[in-house]
């Protein structure tokens, strides 16, 4: 894990500055989306049926995580410095508390996120899009967690 990090489920109160991260990296990352796409209440509703989960530094919230339980799945994982190791060690973390194989959907066009998660030992099970949407998407599964 990174030096300093501490990981654990987001407080309530913390929850609007979880989605304030969400939509920072969003705009930041997710170029190819237009803005107004990048919606902090769609992660508020989402954060209603998922464990949240924060990776912290001296207080300060670096990254979050939506993780559905039932099915193992991470429906969201936002680093603000990315290069540190903090995506890793909150993907460690969850794999940690799944009863299970992780798994999860990326954009196609996230390139540097499906780079990241072939890294960490997932592999590309399905491809598909959503009703109604012209966005392709990638499923990814881990069995085991990654050894680096």
């Amino acid at each position: 894990m990174a030096r300093g990090l501490e990981i654990r489920r987001a407080r309530p109160e913390e929850l609007p500055a979880c989605a304030d991260l969400y939509v920072k990296v969003l705009t930041e990352t997710f170029t190819w989306l237009p803005a107004e796409r990048h919606d902090r209440r769609e992660f508020l509703r989402s954060a209603r049926d998922e464990d949240i989960y924060v990776a912290l530094e001296a207080g300060r919230i670096l990254a979050v995580a939506g993780f559905y339980r039932p099915m193992n799945f991470i429906h969201s994982l936002y680093v603000l410095e990315r290069g540190r190791g903090v995506g890793k060690a909150l993907l460690d973390h969850l794999a940690g508390v799944a009863r299970g194989p992780l798994s999860l959907k990326v954009q196609a066009a996230n390139l540097r996120a499906q780079a990241f998660y072939a890294r960490e030992g997932f592999v590309v099970t399905e491809r598909g899009r959503d009703p109604g949407s012209d966005i392709t998407w990638l499923r990814l599964t881990r069995d085991k967690p990654s050894k680096s």
